[in-house]
Protein backbone atom coordinates (compact mmCIF):
# COMPACT_ATOMS: atom_id res chain seq x y z
CA UNK A 1 0.00 0.00 0.00
CA UNK A 2 2.96 2.18 0.77
CA UNK A 3 3.74 2.22 -3.35
CA UNK A 4 0.20 2.78 -4.18
CA UNK A 5 0.34 5.95 -1.69
CA UNK A 6 2.98 7.26 -3.30
CA UNK A 7 1.53 6.70 -7.15
CA UNK A 8 -1.54 8.28 -5.70
CA UNK A 9 0.01 11.71 -4.10
CA UNK A 10 2.43 11.61 -7.70
CA UNK A 11 -1.03 11.76 -9.55
CA UNK A 12 -3.25 14.10 -7.32
CA UNK A 13 -0.38 16.54 -7.33
CA UNK A 14 -0.46 15.92 -11.28
CA UNK A 15 -4.25 16.59 -11.38
CA UNK A 16 -4.36 19.22 -9.16
CA UNK A 17 -2.03 21.33 -11.73
CA UNK A 18 -4.55 20.41 -14.37
CA UNK A 19 -6.71 23.45 -14.97
CA UNK A 20 -9.72 21.97 -16.93
CA UNK A 21 -9.36 19.23 -14.02
CA UNK A 22 -10.04 22.27 -11.19
CA UNK A 23 -12.66 24.39 -12.78
CA UNK A 24 -14.76 20.91 -13.39
CA UNK A 25 -14.15 19.77 -9.94
CA UNK A 26 -14.16 23.06 -8.19
CA UNK A 27 -15.28 26.26 -9.64
CA UNK A 28 -18.35 24.84 -11.39
CA UNK A 29 -19.97 22.80 -8.66
CA UNK A 30 -18.89 25.89 -6.44
CA UNK A 31 -20.76 28.09 -8.71
CA UNK A 32 -23.67 26.87 -10.50
CA UNK A 33 -26.13 26.49 -7.17
CA UNK A 34 -25.85 30.09 -6.40
CA UNK A 35 -25.92 31.36 -9.92
CA UNK A 36 -29.00 28.97 -10.58
CA UNK A 37 -31.13 29.93 -7.56
CA UNK A 38 -30.14 33.36 -7.64
CA UNK A 39 -31.79 33.39 -11.23
CA UNK A 40 -34.58 31.08 -10.82
CA UNK A 41 -35.39 33.32 -7.84
CA UNK A 42 -34.77 36.42 -8.94
CA UNK A 43 -36.48 36.17 -12.71
CA UNK A 44 -39.33 34.31 -11.25
CA UNK A 45 -40.39 37.36 -9.01
CA UNK A 46 -39.69 39.53 -11.69
CA UNK A 47 -41.40 37.80 -14.44
CA UNK A 48 -44.83 37.44 -11.56
CA UNK A 49 -44.60 40.94 -10.53
CA UNK A 50 -44.75 42.00 -14.63
CA UNK A 51 -47.61 39.51 -15.25
CA UNK A 52 -49.45 41.23 -12.35
CA UNK A 53 -48.84 44.77 -13.41
CA UNK A 54 -49.46 43.94 -16.96
CA UNK A 55 -52.71 46.09 -18.15
CA UNK A 56 -54.84 43.36 -19.97
CA UNK A 57 -56.62 43.80 -23.40
CA UNK A 58 -59.97 42.49 -22.48
CA UNK A 59 -63.08 42.39 -25.05
CA UNK A 60 -66.25 42.32 -23.31
CA UNK A 61 -69.45 41.43 -25.51
CA UNK A 62 -72.53 41.75 -22.91
CA UNK A 63 -75.14 42.24 -25.41
CA UNK A 64 -76.70 44.26 -23.48
CA UNK A 65 -76.73 41.63 -20.34
CA UNK A 66 -74.90 41.96 -17.23
CA UNK A 67 -74.85 45.36 -15.94
CA UNK A 68 -73.44 44.66 -12.62
CA UNK A 69 -70.60 42.55 -14.51
CA UNK A 70 -70.12 45.54 -16.98
CA UNK A 71 -69.49 48.17 -14.38
CA UNK A 72 -66.98 45.98 -12.29
CA UNK A 73 -64.80 45.33 -15.34
CA UNK A 74 -65.06 48.90 -16.23
CA UNK A 75 -64.00 49.96 -12.79
CA UNK A 76 -60.72 48.28 -12.77
CA UNK A 77 -57.49 50.24 -13.85
CA UNK A 78 -55.68 47.13 -14.71
CA UNK A 79 -57.43 46.89 -17.45
CA UNK A 80 -58.42 47.97 -20.82
CA UNK A 81 -62.00 47.22 -21.37
CA UNK A 82 -63.04 47.03 -25.59
CA UNK A 83 -66.71 46.93 -26.26
CA UNK A 84 -66.47 47.09 -30.13
CA UNK A 85 -65.48 43.74 -30.73
CA UNK A 86 -66.13 41.78 -34.06
CA UNK A 87 -67.96 38.80 -32.99
CA UNK A 88 -67.26 37.05 -36.18
CA UNK A 89 -63.28 37.00 -35.80
CA UNK A 90 -63.31 36.95 -31.99
CA UNK A 91 -60.75 33.95 -32.42
CA UNK A 92 -58.30 35.49 -34.70
CA UNK A 93 -58.10 38.59 -32.67
CA UNK A 94 -57.28 36.35 -29.52
CA UNK A 95 -54.44 34.54 -31.67
CA UNK A 96 -53.03 37.44 -32.97
CA UNK A 97 -53.13 38.97 -29.58
CA UNK A 98 -55.23 42.01 -30.15
CA UNK A 99 -57.06 40.92 -26.99
CA UNK A 100 -55.61 38.76 -24.15
CA UNK A 101 -59.09 37.81 -23.29
CA UNK A 102 -62.53 38.33 -24.94
CA UNK A 103 -65.76 37.83 -22.33
CA UNK A 104 -68.54 37.36 -24.65
CA UNK A 105 -72.29 36.67 -22.62
CA UNK A 106 -75.22 34.89 -24.54
CA UNK A 107 -78.14 37.46 -26.02
CA UNK A 108 -80.40 35.77 -23.24
CA UNK A 109 -77.94 36.11 -20.85
CA UNK A 110 -80.47 38.39 -18.45
CA UNK A 111 -83.82 36.22 -19.52
CA UNK A 112 -81.80 33.18 -18.47
CA UNK A 113 -80.98 34.47 -14.87
CA UNK A 114 -84.16 35.71 -14.65
CA UNK A 115 -85.86 32.00 -15.13
CA UNK A 116 -83.66 30.75 -12.71
CA UNK A 117 -81.60 29.30 -14.71
CA UNK A 118 -77.49 29.04 -16.00
CA UNK A 119 -76.69 31.91 -17.95
CA UNK A 120 -73.67 30.90 -20.81
CA UNK A 121 -70.34 33.02 -20.60
CA UNK A 122 -67.39 32.35 -22.87
CA UNK A 123 -63.81 33.27 -22.46
CA UNK A 124 -61.40 33.62 -24.91
CA UNK A 125 -57.78 33.34 -24.26
CA UNK A 126 -54.31 31.74 -24.98
CA UNK A 127 -52.40 29.65 -22.76
CA UNK A 128 -49.35 31.25 -21.01
CA UNK A 129 -48.16 31.34 -17.84
CA UNK A 130 -47.98 35.19 -18.55
CA UNK A 131 -51.73 34.51 -19.30
CA UNK A 132 -52.20 32.29 -15.90
CA UNK A 133 -52.39 35.14 -13.45
CA UNK A 134 -54.06 37.56 -15.96
CA UNK A 135 -56.62 35.00 -15.89
CA UNK A 136 -56.92 34.60 -12.02
CA UNK A 137 -58.18 38.60 -12.23
CA UNK A 138 -60.38 37.94 -14.34
CA UNK A 139 -62.23 34.97 -13.17
CA UNK A 140 -62.00 36.91 -9.32
CA UNK A 141 -64.15 39.89 -11.44
CA UNK A 142 -66.59 36.80 -12.67
CA UNK A 143 -66.92 34.76 -9.57
CA UNK A 144 -67.55 37.53 -7.68
CA UNK A 145 -70.77 38.83 -10.01
CA UNK A 146 -71.75 34.60 -9.78
CA UNK A 147 -71.57 34.68 -6.28
CA UNK A 148 -73.68 37.99 -5.75
CA UNK A 149 -76.45 36.19 -8.44
CA UNK A 150 -76.10 32.89 -6.18
CA UNK A 151 -76.93 35.17 -3.11
CA UNK A 152 -79.71 36.90 -4.61
CA UNK A 153 -81.48 33.49 -5.60
CA UNK A 154 -81.32 32.63 -2.16
CA UNK A 155 -82.72 35.74 -0.39
CA UNK A 156 -85.44 35.37 -2.69
CA UNK A 157 -85.87 32.29 -1.72
CA UNK A 158 -85.75 32.88 2.18
CA UNK A 159 -82.79 30.50 2.18
CA UNK A 160 -79.60 30.76 3.71
CA UNK A 161 -75.83 30.19 1.64
CA UNK A 162 -75.42 26.99 3.63
CA UNK A 163 -78.46 25.49 1.32
CA UNK A 164 -75.96 25.02 -1.53
CA UNK A 165 -73.62 23.89 0.52
CA UNK A 166 -74.43 20.76 2.25
CA UNK A 167 -70.75 18.89 2.70
CA UNK A 168 -68.12 21.46 4.41
CA UNK A 169 -64.85 19.60 3.42
CA UNK A 170 -61.85 20.28 5.96
CA UNK A 171 -58.92 19.48 3.97
CA UNK A 172 -55.85 18.27 6.46
CA UNK A 173 -52.48 17.87 4.82
CA UNK A 174 -50.25 15.97 7.54
CA UNK A 175 -47.35 16.31 5.52
CA UNK A 176 -44.27 18.57 7.09
CA UNK A 177 -42.82 21.86 4.73
CA UNK A 178 -39.46 19.63 4.14
CA UNK A 179 -41.89 16.61 3.06
CA UNK A 180 -43.77 18.68 0.78
CA UNK A 181 -39.35 20.23 -0.38
CA UNK A 182 -38.14 16.90 -0.62
CA UNK A 183 -41.17 15.53 -2.88
CA UNK A 184 -40.82 19.10 -5.25
CA UNK A 185 -37.11 19.89 -5.06
CA UNK A 186 -35.82 16.98 -3.53
CA UNK A 187 -35.37 15.45 -6.98
CA UNK A 188 -33.89 17.96 -8.87
CA UNK A 189 -31.22 18.66 -5.86
CA UNK A 190 -29.77 15.13 -6.48
CA UNK A 191 -29.61 14.94 -9.71
CA UNK A 192 -26.99 18.02 -9.79
CA UNK A 193 -24.79 15.79 -7.45
CA UNK A 194 -24.74 12.94 -9.43
CA UNK A 195 -24.29 14.86 -12.45
CA UNK A 196 -21.16 16.78 -10.53
CA UNK A 197 -19.77 13.16 -9.06
CA UNK A 198 -19.73 12.10 -12.76
CA UNK A 199 -18.18 15.54 -14.36
CA UNK A 200 -15.93 15.90 -11.31
CA UNK A 201 -14.59 12.31 -11.58
CA UNK A 202 -14.37 12.40 -15.68
CA UNK A 203 -11.53 14.56 -15.90
CA UNK A 204 -9.07 13.28 -13.96
CA UNK A 205 -9.75 9.79 -15.21
CA UNK A 206 -9.02 10.74 -18.76
CA UNK A 207 -5.90 12.75 -17.44
CA UNK A 208 -4.48 10.03 -15.97
CA UNK A 209 -4.97 7.10 -18.31
CA UNK A 210 -5.79 8.35 -21.71
CA UNK A 211 -3.08 11.76 -20.92
CA UNK A 212 -0.55 9.69 -19.70
CA UNK A 213 -0.75 7.32 -22.97
CA UNK A 214 -0.59 10.43 -25.18
CA UNK A 215 2.35 12.41 -23.29
CA UNK A 216 4.25 8.33 -23.13
CA UNK A 217 4.85 8.93 -19.48
CA UNK A 218 2.80 5.86 -18.77
CA UNK A 219 6.00 4.21 -19.68
CA UNK A 220 7.89 5.30 -16.79
CA UNK A 221 5.44 4.36 -14.26
CA UNK A 222 5.36 0.98 -15.64
CA UNK A 223 9.12 0.59 -15.09
CA UNK A 224 8.37 1.46 -11.18
CA UNK A 225 8.63 -1.22 -8.40
CA UNK A 226 5.28 -0.86 -8.02
CA UNK A 227 2.70 -3.63 -9.20
CA UNK A 228 0.23 -3.12 -11.80
CA UNK A 229 -2.12 -2.92 -8.73
CA UNK A 230 -0.73 -0.57 -6.91
CA UNK A 231 -0.33 1.45 -9.85
CA UNK A 232 -4.12 1.28 -10.53
CA UNK A 233 -5.31 1.90 -7.48
CA UNK A 234 -3.20 5.02 -6.96
CA UNK A 235 -5.07 6.55 -9.89
CA UNK A 236 -8.46 5.06 -8.87
CA UNK A 237 -8.36 6.65 -5.79
CA UNK A 238 -7.33 9.91 -6.74
CA UNK A 239 -10.16 9.62 -9.67
CA UNK A 240 -12.60 8.59 -6.73
CA UNK A 241 -11.37 11.87 -4.30
CA UNK A 242 -11.85 13.93 -7.60
CA UNK A 243 -15.66 13.17 -7.41
CA UNK A 244 -16.34 13.34 -4.06
CA UNK A 245 -14.82 16.24 -3.43
CA UNK A 246 -16.75 18.03 -6.58
CA UNK A 247 -20.06 16.27 -4.71
CA UNK A 248 -19.00 17.85 -1.44
CA UNK A 249 -18.51 21.34 -2.76
CA UNK A 250 -21.78 21.37 -4.76
CA UNK A 251 -23.81 20.61 -1.44
CA UNK A 252 -21.44 23.52 -0.42
CA UNK A 253 -22.82 25.48 -3.18
CA UNK A 254 -25.77 24.85 -2.51
CA UNK A 255 -25.35 26.35 0.78
CA UNK A 256 -23.80 29.27 -0.19
CA UNK A 257 -26.80 30.08 -2.55
CA UNK A 258 -29.34 29.55 0.10
CA UNK A 259 -27.63 32.24 2.08
CA UNK A 260 -26.98 34.73 -0.58
CA UNK A 261 -30.53 34.45 -1.88
CA UNK A 262 -32.71 37.21 -0.08
CA UNK A 263 -36.15 36.67 -1.93
CA UNK A 264 -36.83 32.70 -0.41
CA UNK A 265 -39.67 32.67 1.36
CA UNK A 266 -39.19 32.11 5.33
CA UNK A 267 -40.54 28.88 5.69
CA UNK A 268 -39.17 27.00 3.04
CA UNK A 269 -35.72 28.78 3.56
CA UNK A 270 -35.87 27.55 7.37
CA UNK A 271 -36.42 23.77 5.47
CA UNK A 272 -33.29 24.25 2.81
CA UNK A 273 -30.82 25.36 6.43
CA UNK A 274 -32.15 22.17 8.08
CA UNK A 275 -30.94 20.02 4.67
CA UNK A 276 -27.73 21.65 4.66
CA UNK A 277 -27.21 20.50 8.45
CA UNK A 278 -23.94 18.32 9.23
CA UNK A 279 -26.40 15.12 9.98
CA UNK A 280 -27.52 15.69 6.23
CA UNK A 281 -24.61 16.36 4.17
CA UNK A 282 -23.10 13.37 6.08
CA UNK A 283 -25.94 10.87 4.92
CA UNK A 284 -26.07 12.71 1.36
CA UNK A 285 -22.09 11.92 0.93
CA UNK A 286 -22.27 8.69 2.16
CA UNK A 287 -24.26 7.90 -0.65
CA UNK A 288 -22.16 9.73 -2.87
CA UNK A 289 -19.22 7.79 -1.70
CA UNK A 290 -19.73 4.34 -3.12
CA UNK A 291 -21.26 6.29 -6.62
CA UNK A 292 -18.02 8.26 -7.36
CA UNK A 293 -16.23 4.95 -7.04
CA UNK A 294 -18.20 3.32 -9.24
CA UNK A 295 -17.86 6.15 -11.66
CA UNK A 296 -14.17 5.79 -10.88
CA UNK A 297 -13.82 2.57 -11.78
CA UNK A 298 -15.53 2.83 -15.21
CA UNK A 299 -14.14 6.10 -16.56
CA UNK A 300 -10.29 5.20 -15.12
CA UNK A 301 -11.29 1.62 -17.26
CA UNK A 302 -12.79 3.23 -20.64
CA UNK A 303 -9.23 5.88 -20.25
CA UNK A 304 -7.20 2.87 -20.01
CA UNK A 305 -8.61 1.23 -23.17
CA UNK A 306 -8.45 4.83 -25.21
CA UNK A 307 -5.65 5.76 -27.31
CA UNK A 308 -5.48 9.56 -26.69
CA UNK A 309 -7.00 12.43 -24.51
CA UNK A 310 -9.46 13.21 -27.28
CA UNK A 311 -10.53 9.43 -27.76
CA UNK A 312 -11.30 9.07 -24.43
CA UNK A 313 -13.24 12.59 -24.61
CA UNK A 314 -15.38 10.98 -27.29
CA UNK A 315 -15.56 7.95 -25.51
CA UNK A 316 -17.32 9.00 -22.48
CA UNK A 317 -19.31 12.06 -23.70
CA UNK A 318 -21.92 9.59 -24.47
CA UNK A 319 -22.10 8.33 -20.78
CA UNK A 320 -23.58 11.87 -19.93
CA UNK A 321 -26.62 10.63 -20.86
CA UNK A 322 -26.73 6.95 -19.39
CA UNK A 323 -25.90 8.95 -15.90
CA UNK A 324 -28.81 11.76 -16.32
CA UNK A 325 -31.41 9.56 -17.57
CA UNK A 326 -31.79 7.43 -14.25
CA UNK A 327 -31.01 10.29 -12.62
CA UNK A 328 -33.95 12.52 -14.41
CA UNK A 329 -36.24 9.40 -13.88
CA UNK A 330 -35.70 10.03 -10.44
CA UNK A 331 -37.06 13.50 -10.98
CA UNK A 332 -40.65 12.18 -12.16
CA UNK A 333 -43.42 12.18 -9.88
CA UNK A 334 -45.05 8.78 -8.52
CA UNK A 335 -40.89 7.30 -8.80
CA UNK A 336 -40.37 6.00 -4.70
CA UNK A 337 -37.55 4.50 -3.36
CA UNK A 338 -38.83 0.56 -2.75
CA UNK A 339 -37.18 -2.81 -2.67
CA UNK A 340 -36.70 -2.69 -6.87
CA UNK A 341 -35.63 0.85 -7.38
CA UNK A 342 -33.12 0.74 -4.13
CA UNK A 343 -30.80 -1.80 -6.70
CA UNK A 344 -30.82 0.38 -9.94
CA UNK A 345 -27.76 2.22 -10.07
CA UNK A 346 -27.93 5.98 -9.86
CA UNK A 347 -31.48 5.83 -9.76
CA UNK A 348 -31.57 4.29 -6.07
CA UNK A 349 -29.06 7.48 -5.36
CA UNK A 350 -31.20 9.90 -6.54
CA UNK A 351 -33.94 8.69 -4.66
CA UNK A 352 -32.54 7.97 -1.46
CA UNK A 353 -31.50 11.51 -1.65
CA UNK A 354 -35.06 13.22 -2.22
CA UNK A 355 -35.72 10.82 0.68
CA UNK A 356 -33.08 12.23 3.18
CA UNK A 357 -33.75 15.48 1.88
CA UNK A 358 -37.77 15.11 2.46
CA UNK A 359 -36.79 14.02 6.30
CA UNK A 360 -38.58 10.32 5.63
CA UNK A 361 -35.91 7.44 4.65
CA UNK A 362 -36.27 4.12 5.51
CA UNK A 363 -33.43 2.40 7.42
CA UNK A 364 -33.84 -0.63 5.49
CA UNK A 365 -33.82 0.61 2.13
CA UNK A 366 -31.02 2.76 2.88
CA UNK A 367 -29.22 -0.19 3.92
CA UNK A 368 -30.13 -1.73 0.77
CA UNK A 369 -29.03 0.94 -1.11
CA UNK A 370 -25.60 0.83 0.28
CA UNK A 371 -25.00 -2.63 -0.26
CA UNK A 372 -25.78 -2.32 -4.17
CA UNK A 373 -23.98 0.79 -4.29
CA UNK A 374 -20.75 -0.97 -2.86
CA UNK A 375 -21.31 -4.23 -4.67
CA UNK A 376 -21.34 -2.92 -7.71
CA UNK A 377 -18.56 -0.29 -6.96
CA UNK A 378 -16.72 -3.32 -5.91
CA UNK A 379 -17.50 -5.23 -9.34
CA UNK A 380 -16.46 -2.25 -11.41
CA UNK A 381 -13.20 -2.28 -8.92
CA UNK A 382 -12.40 -5.84 -10.16
CA UNK A 383 -12.49 -5.16 -14.19
CA UNK A 384 -11.00 -2.18 -13.91
CA UNK A 385 -7.65 -3.92 -12.37
CA UNK A 386 -8.10 -6.84 -14.38
CA UNK A 387 -8.09 -4.24 -17.51
CA UNK A 388 -5.04 -2.81 -16.51
CA UNK A 389 -3.40 -5.71 -16.18
CA UNK A 390 -3.69 -6.35 -20.25
CA UNK A 391 -0.90 -5.24 -22.04
CA UNK A 392 -2.79 -5.21 -25.32
CA UNK A 393 -5.14 -2.75 -23.76
CA UNK A 394 -2.92 0.00 -22.16
CA UNK A 395 -0.60 -0.51 -25.21
CA UNK A 396 -3.04 -0.40 -27.86
CA UNK A 397 -2.56 1.92 -30.86
CA UNK A 398 1.57 2.21 -30.28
Amino acid sequence: MKKAFIIFKKEITDTLRDRRTIIMMIVIPLLVFPLIMNLVVRIGSSQKAKAEERILKVGLVTQGNAAQLKESFLERADMTINQEVDMENIEKLVQEKKFDFVIVLAADFDQRIKDNQSGQLDLYYKTSSENEIGKRRILKIINSYRKDLVDHRLSGLNLDSSFITPLNIADHDLSSLQEKFGEYAGGFLPYFFVIFCFMGAMYPAIDLAAGEKERATIETLLATPATRLQIVMGKFLVVTLAGIISAAISIFGLYVAVKQTDKIPAKILDVIQNIVEWQSIALLLSLLIPLCVFFAAVLLSLSIYARSFKEAQSIMTPMNLIVILPAAIGIMPGIKLDLTTAMIPILNVSLASREIIAGTIKLGLLLEVYASLFLLAGVSLYFCVRWFNREEVIFRGN
